[in-house]
């Protein structure tokens, strides 16, 4: 049922990381009603396009023409020229940061992807050869592969953690790796919402005892100049907007409701429903102290130039620089190793290392991440493409839906014809 200017709208801040509906930490608010905005003016868009990418300024337009509360951007790579560099709809800029949930995760796959690169990690070494620590209550066999392709089981606690708590990956990963795996690790796999970026991360510090976000800091950030940060600067804080909510249809409400896992769920426990004052994740970036922490699972904070930008910098360097990754490294990453029933999202899903793979709109040797905000962040290293999405509002159920996609298609049309 369309609702009119005037209606109180219900919201349902689901966080869902991909498509279709996650049956993943849901709850209800009120709001007021959106003020009326003339397609018009939503649809301004700013921005530059290079000759030959036309067709993503295009569905851009459309996108905003369709929604004229929509607010976002949109950032594309050609080897390591910008070609595409363009944000619509209302109170956004080019330069404006925001969450970007789990196309956080990007940022600490590629850091881990430099020791895997440089031989200091092993996939197929136990986790506890860099981190004893890990190997407590059963999980003394994870590989490092199992727990970067969601198979290790390591999906939380059983009680929870607290939005500070959630904000300091160190505490993240000395909680979890004291506690039993929710499967026996290796006999199937489900995505680790909220610890994969601090197990990561542990292991990466415990080899070269620099944080995640030094680390990426250091190496990857402000080598290339990238506008997606681990850790927001205070003086950064003036750019940044803040997630909206969703809004619902009435239909829309009762699926959620229909759909919704229990807390004590898989899917309950690894999005932190089970922690009952804890806020909904897709509030999580508004709260300064995820910001300023920066947690490596769904604490990044960026612009799409930010993403796409980082895609770029790994598979065909930017400013001059080499890129980050060799193709077999890349290969690896976009290499199908958790392919079946996520038994966290209760879906069909498709995992590399780390990275989401096999996703349809994109070709072969393809791999990215998306997020919960809708989102949405890849590299094709056959084309040469990085792309990068960003959106204010919060999308129903969550994740990279139909308007990333729309765009991820143009801009490989722009390529591929």
């Amino acid at each position: 049922m369309a609702r009119g200017v005037g209606e109180r709208a219900e919201v349902c801040l689901f966080c869902c990381s991909v498509r279709p509906v996650r049956r993943l930490w849901c709850e209800w608010k009120s709001v007021e009603p959106m003020s009326e905005v003339t397609a018009e003016v939503s649809a301004t868009i700013r921005g530059t396009v290079a000759d030959g990418f036309e067709p993503v300024r295009e569905e851009f337009a459309a996108l905003l023409r369709e929604t004229p509360q929509h607010a976002a951007q949109v950032s594309v790579f050609a080897g390591e020229r910008q070609v595409v560099d363009l944000w619509g709809g209302p109170d956004i800029e080019g330069s404006t940061l925001t969450g970007v949930f789990s196309s956080t995760k990007g940022a600490a796959y590629l850091a881990t992807a430099l020791l895997i690169q440089a031989g200091e990690l092993e996939l197929d070494r136990e986790v506890i050869a860099y981190w004893p620590e890990f190997g407590a209550a059963g999980k003394d066999t994870v590989t490092v592969r199992d727990l970067l392709t969601h198979r290790a089981g390591a999906i939380g606690t059983d009680d929870g953690f607290t939005v500070e708590e959630l904000s300091d990956d160190r505490i993240v990963a000395e909680r979890v790796a004291a506690h039993r795996p929710y499967w026996r690790p290796g006999s199937g796999f489900g995505y680790h919402a909220l610890t994969i970026g601090a197990l990561a991360g542990e292991v990466l510090r415990r080899i070269t005892g620099r944080t995640m976000r030094q680390f990426y800091e250091e190496e990857i950030r402000a080598p290339f100049g990238i506008d997606l940060h681990l850790g927001l600067p205070e003086e950064l804080e003036h750019r940044v907007a803040p997630v909206l909510p969703a809004r619902l249809t009435r239909e829309e409400r009762r699926e959620a409701e229909r759909t919704a896992a229990a807390p004590d769920s898989l899917g309950g426990i690894a999005g932190n429903e089970h922690r009952p004052e804890q806020p909904p994740l897709a509030e999580l970036p508004n709260q300064r102290c995820v910001r300023a922490g920066g947690p490596a699972s769904v604490g990044g904070v960026g612009s799409a130039r930010g993403l796409a930008g980082l895609y770029a910098a790994a598979v065909s360097g930017t400013g001059g620089r080499a890129p980050l990754l060799r193709p077999e490294t890349a290969a690896l990453l976009a290499r199908p190793h958790s392919v079946g029933h996520d038994m966290v999202l209760g879906s069909h899903r498709c995992f590399g290392i780390g990275f989401m793979t096999g996703l349809p709109f994109l070709g072969a040797g393809s791999f990215g991440h998306d997020g919960a905000g809708g989102s949405m962040a890849w590299a094709d290293p056959r084309t040469g493409l990085a792309f990068g999405y960003v959106r204010r509002r919060f999308p129903h159920p969550g994740g990279a839906g139909p308007d990333a996609e729309r765009l991820s298609r143009a801009a490989r049309r722009c390529v591929l014809g």
